[in-house]
């Protein structure tokens, strides 16, 4: 939990990042570590903080209720991790709710695409086929964000840092907060 709440502290959602580590000691800790390994625990942290601070387009609902999606394509690795964080939460007033992909063409009605490592070998064919689309892509292979992918999860020193690729973004029609690009190294157009 103290690694949520610092980076919640850090960004300046405490109270938010708060209620993700009262959902998750209410869940079997031991359980948590022994088979979800930390890295997805933080990483399902920041999905949940990107769906809250990057501005969607106005197009992107349809109806005021219309769930808020955060897809998973590929072998997902947060064993259900990912779900009990955003459990109950909200963004703009659209509950959030994860579902998982074995293809991109059902990812069309995402928010936020999570491109798993099992789609390493096909990473830019997937980024390929969602340009014109508002997904934001995140993803933790190498080559990601040289492919069109939006942020990359690196492991640096045994933490869990990202990278943005501002080009992307805007070409995706995204704008994001200061206070995720704060935490974010932004990378320069052609790295990775």
């Amino acid at each position: 939990m103290s690694i949520l709440r610092s980076f919640g502290w850090r960004m300046g959602l405490g109270p938010g990042l708060l209620l993700i580590g009262l959902v998750w000691a209410g869940m079997n800790p031991a359980r948590l570590r022994a088979e979800i390994p930390l890295e997805y625990q933080v990483k399902a942290a920041f999905l949940f903080n990107f769906a809250q601070f990057v501005q969607w387009p106005a197009s992107d609902f349809t109806r005021p209720q219309e769930p808020f999606r955060i897809g998973i394509l590929g072998q997902d690795p947060f064993d259900g991790f990912l779900d009990a964080t955003i459990k109950g939460e909200t963004v703009d007033g659209h509950p959030l709710v994860v579902e998982r992909y074995s293809d991109a063409a059902q990812a069309k009605d995402c928010q936020v695409l999570f491109v798993c490592r099992s789609e390493a070998g096909r990473v830019a064919d997937i980024l390929a086929g969602l340009k014109g689309r508002d997904i934001l892509t995140v993803g933790d292979c190498d080559g990601f964000l040289k492919a069109g992918g939006m942020v990359r999860f690196v492991l640096e020193n045994n933490r869990v840092r990202f990278r943005v690729s501002l080009q992307a973004a805007k070409q995706g029609n995204f704008s994001i907060s200061s206070k995720v690009l704060r935490l974010a190294e932004i990378a320069q157009p052609g790295e990775d």
